[in-house]
């Protein structure tokens, strides 16, 4: 897992993997929202513009907010995601990562279910250098992990 990230950052100039890094970082923080069920916090990495894309698109912090409510909830699916691999545009301004995430329910018997999948997040530098999601969607919904996908959300990035 860490060594896809050294791949990564081994292949882009030290501008460039500084960016990576805030990248990985906005990412992970964005999903650390998510699991601590801090709807403010996680609507705040959404870009104002933004559209999600699931079995609808939302658009706008608000409807990101409707579609992703149920994550907020006491009780509710605790979802985690981490990414695997990040890209960034040659002028710094946007950027792409991708990995795995994994939704977790409780059944009726209170049996634990685990769904695994893929994200795929576009990022967005705003003037104040803060970086915030323009799109997410999500693929290989119902996939089997792989060991280096559990390591990868067992992973923590050494972040600010």
């Amino acid at each position: 897992m860490i060594a896809d990230f050294l791949l990564v950052i081994a292949a882009v100039s030290a501008t460039d993997a500084s960016v990576v890094q805030e990248v990985i970082c906005a990412e992970t923080a964005f999903s650390r929202a998510a699991e601590v069920r801090d709807k403010a916090l996680f609507l705040s990495f959404v870009d104002p513009d933004a559209r999600f894309v699931s079995s609808r698109i939302s658009r706008g912090r608000a409807e990101v907010g409707e579609a992703w409510a149920i994550f907020f909830e006491p009780g509710g699916p605790q979802m985690r995601w981490r990414p695997r691999v990040v890209a960034v545009s040659s002028d710094g301004s946007l950027a792409m990562s991708r990995g795995p995430y994994r939704s977790v329910t409780l059944n009726a018997d209170g049996e634990r279910i685990e769904s695994w999948g893929t994200f795929i997040s576009t990022w967005r530098r705003n003037p104040d250098g803060d970086w915030q999601v323009l799109f997410d969607t999500g693929a290989d919904a119902g996939m089997t992990p792989t060991e280096d996908d559990r390591a990868t959300l067992e992973d923590e990035p050494e972040c600010p």
